[in-house]
């Protein structure tokens, strides 16, 4: 349960209709299965103790006092588990039958949850039987227990203050106002849904949209367990379709017509993190509350779950392509406005030979395209200098001739040995000082030769650069547009390669490749053998680390020792956690010592949920102190 991790599981059990006594077994076994699993929370379907499909046999009493009977049993036989367990059944209360969900902990009945919406319409028939719940808490009996009964119930975990588990049932998640949304509301950071849809053609899709979209709507995580196998297949057949979603995301589920538990662990730390940080996400939930408080040991949660090495790339290939034509759409519909509102009709772009430059040229062209404008109006000025190959300088040249923009060629050696002697700075002491006159001397050629034109410098900066502080004062950190400006380093390579596949010009595609098989260099420092000399990642460190610990640090918040679990876990077997934390605290000092440069950052689009403009998403004092973060980082 350390750094917000909670181990949960939502499993259908194999029962017999009306069997409760079978049942019940099945019910004890599941639990201690989870239990044994590291499970801290399980849910099992609606009526699972008696089945969902009884039908009159609910009215007979004998059912009845065999679901109680059957409830104290598998208290009995759980007391020993550190799990809570959500189990349905039945139970009357003055004179009327509630279809319950029963929260089990420590052999206990911590409370009764019952549903509060009975459906009575199509194949369901609930309201024969069942009499709608109360929100409001009361107390009644049930196995020599006095229990508090209702729906307003929420169960803290008296170890984990971010754990608090609510209930619904079924029908109350398929209507208008789901009570979870009071619930999330009230404080509940899990919620568990005990259902009995049935199975029929595409409902499986629109059960799983419900979950995922009140999960992300109530930020929480979000357990749902259907009945399956074992029910009467007299005119329905369930699925035993079981969903465990965190915000909005399916982390697990099921194998439908396969009675099964499915696990997975939730990390209520970023839901807490989303709420606080989404100042919309409140309003007074219906009706008071009740806590009620869980025993739980406090243990370390083993992660089984995936975590994406890359968070700012989708894995999945189709995904990944729908993602990449998003964003340069947005990053050229951004530009296009600018080059509307300015009236300019050319626009200036320093190409190198790199992804960066690369990518900020494509976007440029794509908005002159979208405008009607001539490509021509486009200027690419290459400005070899000290450091430039003739690798990155041919494919510069040849990119910009296959776009069919302008090419302009300006050497800025001989500007920089003049700002030398200017300066009194020796050309062979290859500092600072040498490889920035490089990069203002690039950036003052492009904003006069824009003036000359009447034109705009598009910025060709990422977002890990401005993250990292990767960027010359007043140099290339300068546009008049940053397109690039929310772009991470470990994405642009994947837009770069999208446009390279889809484009039907071979050079245009040929030299895309070789762009993308370049090493990442600012090219400042002279080759050696004719061949880079500076690779930025042996400099500042990997940018797939840099990115995601940017991810974590700016999107949820977390504390450094988080992260770093967060990324030796992702990266097993790819860097050791030696190697990952030296990165990690380079990362906290340059992110906090740079801030000053992404304080006067130029215009640019936002086009993911983590951005860096001081204007919007990162407003953050330049002079704020990284010290505390350091501390944590020292002690590890």
């Amino acid at each position: 349960m350390k750094d917000g991790f909670v181990k949960i599981a939502a499993a259908a059990v194999d029962i017999k209709v009306a069997d409760t006594v079978y049942n019940a077994e099945n019910i004890i076994k599941a639990i201690r299965n989870a239990a044994d699993g590291g499970a801290k929370i399980i849910a099992l379907p609606e009526l699972c103790v008696t089945a969902y499909t009884c039908g009159e046999l609910f009215l007979q009493r004998r059912l009845i006092d065999g679901a109680e009977e059957a409830l104290e049993h598998i208290c009995d036989k759980t007391a020993d588990c550190d799990i809570i367990a959500i189990v349905g059944l039945p139970v009357v209360d003055d004179n009327r039958i509630y279809n319950c969900a029963a929260v089990i902990n420590g052999g206990k009945i911590k409370g009764l949850v019952p549903k509060l919406n009975i459906p009575n319409y199509g194949e369901f028939y609930e309201g024969r039987y069942f009499t709608a719940g109360d929100r409001e808490v009361r107390f009644t009996e049930l196995c020599g227990q006095r229990v508090p009964f209702g729906a307003n119930i929420l169960f803290k975990a008296k170890t984990m203050p971010e754990l608090v588990l609510a209930v619904e049932i079924c029908e109350d998640l398929w209507t208008v106002m789901p009570p979870s949304c009071s619930h999330a509301l009230a404080g509940a950071t899990v919620v568990a849904n005990l259902s009995a849809s049935d199975e029929l053609i595409a409902k499986d899709e629109y059960r799983k949209a419900l979950v995922c979209a009140q999960s992300a709507r109530a930020y929480c995580a979000y357990a749902y367990a259907g009945a399956g196998y074992g029910e009467s297949s007299t005119d329905l057949v369930y699925s035993g379709d079981c969903i465990i979603v965190e915000n909005g995301t399916v982390l697990a589920r099921s194998e439908k017509f396969k009675n099964e538990c499915v696990y997975t662990e939730i990390d209520l730390e970023r839901m807490v993190s989303e709420r606080r940080r989404t100042t919309t996400f409140c309003g007074a939930p219906s009706g008071g509350y009740v806590t009620v408080e869980i025993e739980l040991d406090t243990v370390e949660t083993t992660l089984t779950r995936h975590i994406e090495k890359y968070p700012f790339v989708p894995s999945d290939g189709e995904k990944r392509e729908k993602r990449c034509e998003q964003i340069l759409t947005i990053q050229s519909q951004g530009l296009k406005k600018r080059l509307e509102h300015t009236g300019c009709k050319s626009a200036v772009v320093g190409v190198s030979g790199g992804l960066d430059s690369t990518l900020a040229l494509l976007v440029t062209v794509r908005a002159f395209d979208a405008l009607g404008l001539d490509r021509k109006g486009i200027t690419a000025i290459t400005m070899p200098c000290f450091g430039t190959t003739a690798r990155t300088h041919n494919n510069a040249v040849h990119f910009a001739d296959s776009l069919g923009v302008s090419l302009k060629e300006i050497s800025v050696s001989d500007a920089v040995m003049q700002h030398f002697k200017d300066i009194g700075h020796p050309e062979d002491v290859y500092d600072v000082t040498y490889e920035n006159c490089q990069a203002r001397e690039r950036t003052q050629v492009l904003m006069d030769y824009a003036n000359s034109t009447g034109g705009l410098v598009i910025g060709t900066g990422d977002m890990s650069e401005l993250a990292l502080g990767w960027a010359t004062y007043n140099g290339d950190h300068m546009s008049m547009y940053g397109v690039n400006a929310g772009v991470p380093k470990t994405l642009i390579r994947y837009l770069v390669d999208y446009e390279a596949k889809k484009t039907g010009n071979d050079m245009l595609k040929k030299t895309l490749e070789d762009i993308l098989a370049t090493p990442v260099s600012p090219e400042l420092l002279p080759p050696v053998d004719g061949r880079i000399s500076q690779e930025t990642e042996h400099i500042v460190g990997p940018y797939e680390l840099h990115d995601f610990f940017l991810y974590y640090l700016t999107r949820f918040g977390f504390a450094p020792s988080k992260i770093l679990r967060l990324a030796v876990y992702a990266f097993d077997g790819v860097y050791d956690t030696e190697f990952i934390l030296g990165w990690l605290k380079i990362f906290y000092r340059r992110f906090f010592s740079q801030q000053f440069k992404r304080s006067c950052l130029p215009d640019g689009p936002k086009v993911g949920s983590v951005a860096l403009s001081p204007r919007g998403d990162w407003r953050m004092p330049s002079d704020a102190s990284v010290r505390i973060w350091m501390d944590e980082l020292e002690k590890m």
